[in-house]
């Protein structure tokens, strides 16, 4: 609640420094929060005794001369430019996949691009901070999920609100550019002004931490303790900053859920897809200013056209990323980040994986499902035999699903960031499936509690409320805020959690009841060599 008493809770910047104008003010409708960023003032609005800051630009403009190009600084403004609502997000086509209508029910608030102003216009940050009273508090950075193809980081389950209120935190999102726009490798193709294209996207985002270094103080923020986290493809980009001279200094601490990248694309594979691309499009070695000049929607009908034959996504190009982010081993750049790492139970059944037909396996079409994950025909039978007790022939499915495509590499990822042994590393395993759907504890159906918002994903929440939901976000909210204020996820409500190692693997499993168990699903991690 805001304070009667107070009238002013704020500083204003000195010489060199930056600053804010803000209020808890003594009336029920308080004056609108003002913030001073090295581009100009911004104005944000107050709820609940939130201050929330919207679309506030963090880069320039990457159409045109500034398309496949480093992000740019923002142009600065005079005056007070209002940042009351959430920017564009990235250019997209929007999340594919094999949707049903019942998992658009589901998702419903994480995934819904067709709902959003797309623009390359998209460099924008959204800030929500509990208070502005000269305290500097712990900064959550959420990298939005969306493969690293489409998303927004403004989804109404990863609104920061609750995070901010409850557990005394500054909540940052952001949008970045995605797929071709983010990570088409033009080293190769374009020349030297190219030679950072294959990363735009992780570039971006490492604009969006400096813009935190260099203006989080003025929205209460402490830029000293900086906690990375994100989900699926977010995850994705968490590991990948690990692996980023550029980062250092600026990520304190870091949480993936549910995408551990081991591994980034090679020069060689990201410039296989560039040729396939310019072939389409019908251009030259040397032409690539021309991709500066053709229509977004063209590009992206370029790649819709190809039928997922591009794989963009980071580039261990020898400059912006010259490693790759966790092979062979866990990077140095980040060896004294302390880490959360984990995936949800029943992975596969929310991905891009669970194709209808997959639900009604039999024992004679199970073994071509199996084949279609990539796993060596030699090994098909020995790794269904070892996956027998998950039940149905589905359940079997994905049960092997879930470890082959998330959870050996967040297995993986977690024994090479412990055998550093320079910074603890955190294990996880989110167990609570959705009332009453097949779908059970699915991919990214962690993330509304881990926000502490199970109200803003109904399909999630199920009908009627059960009061154990909120018990559970209370959890893991608490426990991701515990992490991002000391490093400790520990907090009272959950059993002790212990750092994660290869002889005990100790894990936290989140679910109704909360439970410590060593090694969790014994069977599948003993079964992942089979599996290529």
């Amino acid at each position: 609640m805001i304070s009667r008493r107070t009238l002013l809770q704020g500083t204003l910047a000195g010489a060199g420094a930056l600053g804010l104008i803000s209020s808890r003010a003594a009336w029920s409708n308080p004056p609108a929060p003002v913030a001073r960023t090295t581009s100009g003032m911004v104005r944000g609005a107050v709820a609940d005794g939130v201050y929330a800051f919207k679309g506030i630009p963090y880069g320039a403009t990457t159409a045109g001369a500034n398309r496949f190009l480093p992000p740019q600084s923002p142009s600065p403004w005079t005056g007070v430019r209002d940042a009351l609502s959430y920017g564009p997000m990235a250019t997209q086509r929007g999340y594919g996949g094999n949707e049903t209508d019942e998992m658009r029910v589901i998702r419903n608030g994480y995934l819904s691009p067709q709902t959003h102003q797309s623009s390359e216009a998209c460099l924008v940050l959204n800030v929500w901070a509990p208070a502005f009273d000269g305290h500097k508090r712990p900064v959550m950075f959420w990298c939005h999920g969306g493969g690293l193809l489409w998303g927004m980081g403004d989804c109404p389950w990863c609104d920061g609100a609750n995070l901010a209120r409850k557990h005394d935190v500054v909540v940052v999102s952001l949008n970045h550019r995605v797929g071709v726009f983010g990570f088409l490798y033009l080293a190769k193709f374009g020349g030297e002004r190219f030679a950072s294209s294959g990363n735009l996207g992780m570039q971006d985002i490492v604009a969006a931490l400096r813009w935190v270094r260099d203006n989080i103080s003025g929205f209460g923020g402490d830029p000293s303790n900086v906690t990375a986290f994100g989900v699926s493809g977010g995850g994705y980009k968490v590991s990948t900053l690990l692996a980023m001279p550029a980062t250092r200094g600026l990520i304190h601490k870091a949480i993936v859920q549910s995408g551990s990248l081991l591994r980034a694309n090679s020069p060689e594979a990201a410039a296989a897809t560039t040729r396939k691309l310019t072939v389409q499009l019908g251009l030259k070695a040397g032409e690539a200013a021309r991709l500066q000049q053709i229509p977004p929607e063209a590009l992206l009908d370029a790649v819709e056209k190809s039928d997922g034959a591009f794989d963009f996504g980071p580039v261990v190009d020898g400059r912006s990323l010259p490693t790759h982010p966790f092979d062979p081993g866990a990077p140095a750049v980040s060896a004294t980040v302390p880490m959360i790492i984990g995936t949800t139970h029943d992975e596969g059944t929310l991905s891009g994986l669970a194709h209808t037909d997959l639900f009604s396996l039999d024992e004679v079409s199970l073994p071509a499902a199996v084949r279609k994950l990539g796993v060596p025909e030699a090994n098909i039978e020995p790794l269904i035999h070892a996956y027998g007790a998950s039940g149905t022939p589905s359940d079997i499915f994905f049960a092997i699903a879930r470890d082959a495509d998330i959870r050996k590499d967040a297995i993986t990822q977690a024994e090479r960031k412990a055998a550093l042994g320079r910074a603890p590393v955190y294990m996880y395993l989110f167990d609570r499936p959705i009332p009453g759907s097949r779908y059970k504890a699915g991919h990214t159906t962690e993330v509304p509690f881990v926000f502490d918002n199970p109200d803003l994903a109904p399909g999630i929440r199920g009908v009627p409320k059960n009061p154990q939901d909120y018990e559970l976000a209370r959890n893991m909210s608490s426990a991701w805020a515990a992490f991002a204020h000391s490093g400790n996820p520990n907090h009272a409500g959950i059993p002790q959690w212990r750092p994660y190692d290869t002889k005990q693997r100790a894990t936290l499993v989140f679910d109704y009841q909360c439970k410590s168990e060593n090694d969790p699903l014994p069977g599948g991690r003993a079964a992942m060599r089979l599996m290529g």
